[in-house]
């Protein structure tokens, strides 16, 4: 069983070149499907997204949302890897819904953090017009949500070879580094006005269980220094006994329940959070060579975005 189980892990990691992700090749990501530039994020129906209700939001929640409807509808820009280009369709409809926000996504698969900074020219799989530096100074978004990984297998040029397998101490000193300069480029980018950053912690790693807790740790200690907010997804697809612990499925939540479509197992009272041949991303749909926006309706997106789309309503 534990034979299977690792041969299942590794089978992931090689499905993040499926995902758009780039592989151990090298290979390029696909980008982010592009739409105009108000907003990247396409809208109609769609079978994949959510009903347009979401869960009632609690009394601090509807406070907010009231308070900012009273000023203006925030502008937000999703940044990061093949989890937010699986997200992004879902968080705009939340973020509509809940704040009326205006909303732009610019993920790339197989990206860090270095990707989206300035100055790294050729060795970055963003482009220069899609920095988060320049989308920031194009858009002037109020917040800017960051989701990484924190790839860690040296897929990523910009990283210039440092992995977690083989130099933990370089990686987690250059993620730190990273975290730090691409806050202060946001920041300088929104000029008197800077947006603010919402870091997403990332879920339970089934591969190098340490590493994600270091990697939140340095979301966390970001938010700190700099005004930032965190944005605890993780939690939402880590069983309550275990932040950190790796789970296939977990038990239905009441929206699951009540909207069958997003209760995989009903007689058991579960939902799958992964496909059972991918252990990393929340998509249940098949992976495709091109990355994409995940066109099926997944309960592990759903808790994500509805962490983030809560962390930004209740901003104060």
């Amino acid at each position: 069983m534990r034979k299977a189980w690792v041969g299942g892990v590794l089978a992931a990691v090689l499905l993040l070149g499926a995902c758009g992700d780039p592989g151990p090749d090298g290979g390029t990501p696909a980008a982010a499907p592009k739409a105009p530039a108000a907003d990247r994020t396409p809208e109609g129906d769609d079978p994949a997204r959510l009903p347009s209700k979401s869960p009632s939001p609690t009394s601090t929640t509807r406070q907010r949302v009231a308070e900012k409807s009273r000023t203006k509808a925030p502008k937000v820009l999703y940044l990061g890897d093949s989890l937010a280009m699986e997200n992004q369709n879902v968080l705009g409809d939340q973020l509509r819904a809940e704040v009326g926000a205006r909303y732009t996504s610019a993920p790339y698969s197989g990206t860090t953090l270095c990707d989206y900074l300035d100055g790294t020219g050729k060795d970055s799989l963003v482009p220069d017009k899609d920095k988060a530096a320049a989308l920031v100074r194009e858009q002037r978004p109020d917040f800017v949500v960051l989701q990484f990984w924190g790839n860690a297998w040296g897929y990523t040029p910009c990283m210039d070879g440092i992995t977690y397998d083989k130099a933990r101490a370089k990686y987690f000193d250059r993620y730190t580094a990273d975290a730090k300069a691409l806050a202060s480029q946001i920041r300088g980018a929104g000029g008197s006005s800077p947006p603010r950053i919402v870091w997403v912690l990332q879920g339970p790693d089934p591969i190098t269980p340490d590493r994600v807790r270091r990697v939140n740790a340095i979301y966390e200690a970001q938010a700190r220094a700099a005004g930032g907010i965190v944005a605890d997804a993780g939690r939402a697809v880590a069983p309550a006994s275990g932040r950190h612990t790796w789970v296939e499925k977990l038990p239905c939540t009441s929206y699951e329940r009540e909207h069958p479509a997003y209760c995989t197992d009903p007689g058991r009272g579960r939902t799958a959070l992964h496909r059972g041949d991918d252990y990393l991303h929340f998509c249940l749909a098949p992976t495709t060579a091109k990355s994409r926006p995940c066109p099926a309706r997944s309960p592990g997106i759903r808790r994500m975005t509805a962490e983030i789309t809560k962390a930004v309503a209740e901003a104060p």
